[in-house]
């Protein structure tokens, strides 16, 4: 059985589509975090991460509900439901953000690149958690819908 099969047709491209947007929305709000935070506090990037998920999970939330999932209603209930899923994806980035940005570090060599190339590999991971979270917890049919 293939995973695919249970996605309607033009709802994963819909869903990329509107996740690339989203992608480039947050991980621009990321890197302009980042740049303005470091030097002012310590572990900039992490707290750029944060500042960042949380504005742009509203714009994301929109663009799934309206054009990816296409549900009605329930505003508030499915958007508490994606924070939730998008929670799951901020814990994981706030735990693994420091030893990602460690290893890119080391490997590379670039101390100030490192925490740009972490965040877009973090994206990465995020963007299969919230596909299959979105489609299963936050937009999933009700009763009657």
């Amino acid at each position: 059985m293939n995973l695919l099969d249970h996605v309607p047709p033009g709802q994963l491209w819909r869903f990329l589509l509107v996740g690339t947007w989203n992608t480039i929305f947050g991980y621009s709000l990321y890197a302009l975090f980042t740049a303005g935070l470091t030097g002012r506090i310590p572990y900039a990037y992490i707290a750029a991460s944060l500042l960042s998920s949380l504005i742009s999970i509203t714009v994301s939330f929109l663009g799934y509900k309206w054009f990816v999932f296409k549900t009605t209603g329930n505003y508030v209930r499915e958007w508490v439901r994606a924070v939730m899923v998008y929670s799951v994806g901020i814990a994981l980035g706030a735990v693994l953000l420091a030893p990602v940005v460690f290893l890119v570090t080391r490997v590379t060599g670039r101390p100030k690149a490192a925490p740009y190339i972490a965040g877009a590999l973090l994206t990465c991971v995020n963007g299969v958690i919230s596909f299959f979270g979105h489609k299963n917890i936050s937009f999933r049919p009700t009763a009657g819908h």
